[in-house]
């Protein structure tokens, strides 16, 4: 399954005052698993930066003026997320404007359902606990030291972090039946595994040996392996 998680920085909070995206980053997941392809691009938003917006993301007039518009790179941006999930901290923002700019260019709209919202996942596995992208990192142990400013790419990258700890790890699909098996077949005990008659040789090698050696000598005397 793909999915693609996003996010964008404005010069405000609604589109239909004026507001524009400045900035779109994404990060592709498969099968929940980040794949290394990204897409990040400051977006000209063909309007003065109000200083509030500044002060979120510190991207300023001089540094826009020659970025491409959103015109020039819409299209492009509805290729790399095709029709994959769409996995968005306030999903309901980014969507709203990622909408505006593609309904002025003619080009089609995001549905709403394509959308997995992070927020509305945090808020109802953490009820009346703070939800936002900090307060998760915090909760899940994620470093986000370099977050001084919010950034789009970086934010999403930490965002893929948080949602595959919000869905339950890096295995979310991975779990042990808990459910009892039938251990008969047609009245007949079900097979069990033999052991082998010859067993298999190490694969460990002598060098790994020793640094697992040295590694557990280094955790004292309440270590696993010394007990066991």
């Amino acid at each position: 399954m793909r999915e693609v998680v996003l996010d964008t920085e404005t010069t405000g909070f609604d589109p239909q005052s004026g507001d524009r995206i400045v900035e779109i980053g994404a990060v592709e997941l498969m099968g929940h698993m980040a794949t290394g392809k990204t897409y990040h691009q400051y977006i000209n938003p063909e309007r003065s930066m109000p200083e509030e917006a500044f002060q979120v993301h510190g991207l300023g007039d001089d540094f826009l003026r020659d970025k491409p518009k959103f015109a020039e790179v819409g299209q492009a941006f509805l290729d790399f997320i095709g029709d994959a999930k769409l996995v968005i901290h306030n999903a309901a923002f980014d969507i709203k404007f990622l909408n505006a700019e593609l309904k002025w260019m003619g080009l089609p709209q995001i549905p709403w359902e394509q959308a997995i919202d992070t927020l509305e996942i945090a808020r109802k596995r953490f009820p009346g606990s703070p939800a936002s992208l900090d307060a998760l990192c915090r909760r899940f142990n994620i470093d986000n030291s370099s977050r001084t400013l919010h950034g789009a790419l970086l934010d999403s990258e930490i965002l893929a972090e948080v949602y595959l700890e919000l869905i339950g790890g890096r295995q979310p699909d991975f779990g042990l039946s808990t459910t009892a098996q039938d251990r008969s077949a047609d009245g007949a005990d079900a097979w069990t595994a033999k052991p082998r008659p010859t067993p298999l040789p190490p694969r460990l090698t002598d060098e790994e040996a020793a640094a697992h050696a040295e590694f557990v000598a280094k955790l004292g005397g309440d270590a696993l392996w010394v007990k066991s």
